[in-house]
Order: C-alpha cells, then sequence, then structure tokens
C-alpha cells in the first residue's frame, strides 16, 4: 500500500481502542504539537496514559516517539527554538504552566535513556545522588538499597556500593540508572529505547525488571522492537509522521489493528 503523507494525515482521526478516560490517566496529552525551529515534529497528539500500566510508543525512525516522550518531562525545554502548543496535564496539572518548576517536574517523571548514563560517581553516590540534592531527610542507605532492590540489581552490588558504577557491565548500568530514578520516588518511569544498547540477556533482565515494577510505577517506553513492544506493554500507541494513528490494549493492537497503515507497520512491511 501507498503510505499516507503529511497532508493526507491533516485530518486524521486516532483510532481508540477502549480508550483510557481522563479520570483514569496519570498523564492527559491533548492537542499537543510541537516545532523544532520550522520544522513540525508533532501534529495534534492526544493520548490518555492510565496508572500502573506499561504504555509502549512504536512507529518507524523519526515519527514523533521519542520527542512525545520527552514532552513529558519538558526534556524539551532545553533544546533551542522548540514551540509547543496543547494540553499536557499530569494529575489533572498542567506542565507547561508557567508556575510549574520544571525540576521538580523531572522528579516526579524519571526518565531513562537509550544508553545507560551513570555518573562518574561510586555505585551508592549514583542512586543517592537527586534524594541528597534535594535535601532528603530520610535515611539514604535504606534508600539506597530499596531503590537497587527495586531495580533487581543489590545482590549483585551490596558488596561493592563504594566502587564506580563505570565499572558495572552495560545492563547492569541500565539497572543502576533505573534505580537511580526510582530514588527520587517518582510517580511515572519514561524509558527512551532503554534496552538498544544491551545484549540479549541484558534485555530480558530489563524487560523482566519492567514487568516487576509496573504496579508500582506508570512505565512509558519508547521502542523500535515490536516483539518487546508485545512482552512488556499493557497498551500500545502507534504514531506516523508525528501523528498518533492508533492506540489501545496491545493485544488488540498487534492482533487486529484499525487502521491499514498501522497493519502494514506491525506485517513488517515498512519501519
Amino acid at each position: 500500500m501507498a503510505l499516507p503523507g503529511l497532508e493526507q494525515l491533516k485530518d486524521h482521526e486516532t483510532i481508540r481502542t477502549d480508550a483510557v478516560s481522563n479520570e483514569d490517566a496519570v498523564v492527559s496529552i491533548n492537542k499537543l504539537n510541537l516545532w523544532y525551529g520550522n520544522f513540525k515534529a508533532l501534529y495534534n497528539n492526544t493520548v490518555n496514559i492510565p496508572k500502573a500500566k506499561v504504555t509502549a510508543l512504536i512507529g518507524a525512525s523519526g515519527c514523533g516517539k521519542s520527542t512525545l516522550l520527552r514532552n513529558i518531562n519538558r526534556m524539551n525545554d532545553l533544546i533551542p527554538n522548540v514551540k509547543i502548543t496543547g494540553e499536557l496535564l499530569y494529575e489533572g496539572i498542567d506542565l507547561y504552566d508557567k508556575a510549574i518548576d520544571p525540576v521538580e517536574v523531572r522528579r516526579r517523571i524519571g526518565m531513562i535513556f537509550q544508553k545507560p548514563n551513570p555518573f562518574p560517581k561510586t555505585i551508592f553516590d549514583n542512586v543517592v545522588f537527586s534524594p541528597r540534592l534535594y535535601g532528603y531527610k530520610g535515611d539514604l542507605k535504606a534508600l539506597a538499597e530499596k531503590s537497587l532492590r527495586d531495580a533487581a540489581l543489590w545482590d549483585e552490588v551490596k558488596d561493592k556500593l563504594n566502587e564506580s558504577g563505570l565499572g558495572l557491565s552495560g545492563g547492569q548500568q541500565q539497572r543502576l540508572c533505573i534505580a537511580r530514578a526510582m530514588a527520587q520516588e517518582p510517580d511515572v518511569i519514561l524509558m527512551d529505547e532503554p534496552t538498544s544498547a544491551l545484549d540479549p540477556i541484558a534485555t530480558d533482565r530489563i524487560e523482566q525488571l519492567i514487568h516487576e515494577i509496573k504496579d508500582k510505577y506508570t512505565v512509558i517506553i519508547v521502542t523500535h522492537n515490536m516483539q518487546q513492544a508485545g512482552r512488556v506493554s499493557d497498551r500500545t500507541v502507534y504514531m506516523h509522521l508525528g501523528h498518533i494513528i492508533e492506540e489501545g490494549p496491545t493485544e488488540q493492537i498487534f492482533t487486529n489493528p484499525k487502521h491499514k497503515i498501522t497493519e502494514s507497520y506491525i506485517s513488517g512491511h515498512f519501519g
């Protein structure tokens, strides 16, 4: 099939199956548009992200997945010449209201990047970096242990907390970054292709971890790997050329997509 271009998508209405209500959403995105300078990257995106579930953002390279993800904790604020219109709510609060501190947004909405990025510090200091910065009044040792346990890393590092985090394997470094995010006690964890730089064994461990933590955290994951999206997510959002084409329960998106372009992507005809 010929893929629709931007003009054909201009008036596209997103197909929603078992749509998440505003009341059940922890993050609500409404008619969100984004420009990098003169280049428009997101078009009228609307989607609700449910609490304590894993939502996957999928689509071909350059479709806007990571851009949409970075909006949720205002990481795009750090890029020059970005313009955003529309509404992005977290627990009913407008994250782009002028009164909102973006640093506090990033504490409540943590982020894991494509490549592990531990600080050149000890394992312990990596985990407690943000709580220490924010003036955490509790027991930092207990917090570090809890975060490392939640990240399924404690048993591997409990005897070397004073060693550099850079000495860990790639998969361990990524779990250390997840522990560091958890130590901030966020409600939402964003993951931007968190296993693309890892080997299959480390990837499997991260995927197991996502299953283990989703009862405690809302997880939103960008992935190029459709098999991974099928394994880890409860809901899937399919994007094309900056538009959300279709969203719904992952099983439905993968076995009975409603839009022809979604079906074409899922079946491997492009992407």
